[in-house]
């Protein structure tokens, strides 16, 4: 009887020796596949598919980490049947279509964007200048300043010199470091107000009026902060 005990005793050893020692090998492998994934995630790129990293030997500040503002949340514009209008004081007015503004030679240019909050953030921007604009809409002499009239301050949400406009060669960013501006950024193009604060930079425009009124403030400008 004691040896029929002391058989049992090693047999049921060594069938349970097999699973005990594959526990430290799941183990093993479990953590290798951990350790895979978070470096998988810790070396993942900022950048969107397409995206560029650096322009003119500039890095650029990845759209995802980029700051934004919004007076009423996303605007949403409609591609195929948007138009942006350019009057006032003009010879002839203008109705462009997304489309339309594409055909215009497009410029790049490296901008930093500073924020009164005190973040900032250097971006590639391309798209057509609002001098090749205004010059087939025949801007008249007594005109001034351009309104940037938006969906979501339809009546005016801010204006730009035209000597600062013209100086500074302003154009309209239909592209964010090379893809297609976002619509939370202001789809179909921000206008890229260099050298002025982020709320100079006006999105989701839809029209853009030629005026001699340069007592006119826009949303901002109004609630007390600089033209």
């Amino acid at each position: 009887m004691k040896y029929q005990i002391i058989i049992v005793v090693i047999i049921i050893t060594l069938v349970l020796l097999p699973a005990c020692r594959s526990s430290p090998t799941t183990t093993s492998i479990s953590t290798s596949i951990a350790s895979s994934s978070t470096l998988t995630t810790s070396t993942s790129s900022p950048y969107a598919p397409g995206e560029a990293i650096e322009y003119e030997g500039l890095p650029l500040t990845p759209i995802s980490e980029q700051g934004n503002n919004a007076l009423a949340g996303t605007q949403h514009i409609d591609r195929n049947t948007y138009r942006l209008r350019v009057d006032g004081l003009v010879d002839n007015p203008l109705s462009l279509s997304y489309d339309d503004l594409q055909k215009y030679p497009q410029i790049s240019k490296a901008v930093v964007l500073y924020c009164v909050e005190g973040w900032y953030f250097n971006a590639k921007w391309t798209g057509p200048s609002l001098e090749s604009i205004f010059s087939d809409a025949g801007v008249k002499p007594e005109a001034q300043i351009a309104i940037f009239y938006t969906m979501d301050v339809p009546e005016g949400y801010t204006s730009l010199d035209l000597v600062f406009i013209h100086d500074n060669n302003i154009i309209l960013g239909m592209k964010l470091n090379d893809l297609i501006v976002p619509e939370e950024r202001g789809f179909p193009f921000k206008v890229v107000a260099e050298h002025k604060s982020g709320y100079k930079w006006a999105k989701w425009v839809t029209r853009i009026e030629l005026s001699d009124n340069t007592a006119f403030r826009g949303y901002w400008e109004s609630a007390g902060y600089p033209n």
